[in-house]
C-alpha cells in the first residue's frame, strides 16, 4: 500500500545506501536541512525507486533522529548500526 510522502527525511537516514557509499543510520550527505534531497533530479536508482509505504506512518515522530531510529528497530538493526558506527570510529547514539 502506497502513502504519500511526508518528507520526513528516515528513508535518507536509516537504510545504507550502497551507491552513495552511506552507512546504515548515518544521514545522507545530500539531505538538506528542510529534509529534501540536494541531488533529487540525479539521486541514484535505489531512492528513485523507493516508494513511501506503511512504514512511513508506523515510524512518525516528532525529530529525524526518533523516525530512524524507529525504523531501524522495526528491522532490529538498531544494534548493527551501532557496531557499525563503533568500525568507523563514531559513537552509537
Amino acid at each position: 500500500m502506497s502513502v504519500e510522502c511526508t518528507r520526513c527525511g528516515a528513508c535518507c537516514v536509516a537504510p545504507d545506501i550502497s551507491s552513495l557509499g552511506k552507512p546504515l543510520g548515518v544521514r545522507c550527505p545530500h539531505l538538506t536541512a528542510e529534509n529534501l534531497c540536494a541531488v533529487y533530479e540525479d539521486r541514484p536508482q535505489i531512492c528513485r525507486d523507493y516508494a513511501a509505504d506503511w512504514l512511513c506512518e508506523r515510524i512518525a515522530a516528532p525529530t529525524l533522529d526518533e523516525r530512524a531510529q524507529k525504523y531501524l528497530e522495526i528491522f532490529g538493526l538498531a544494534a548493527v548500526r551501532d557496531v557499525q558506527l563503533v568500525q568507523l570510529g563514531s559513537s552509537p547514539r
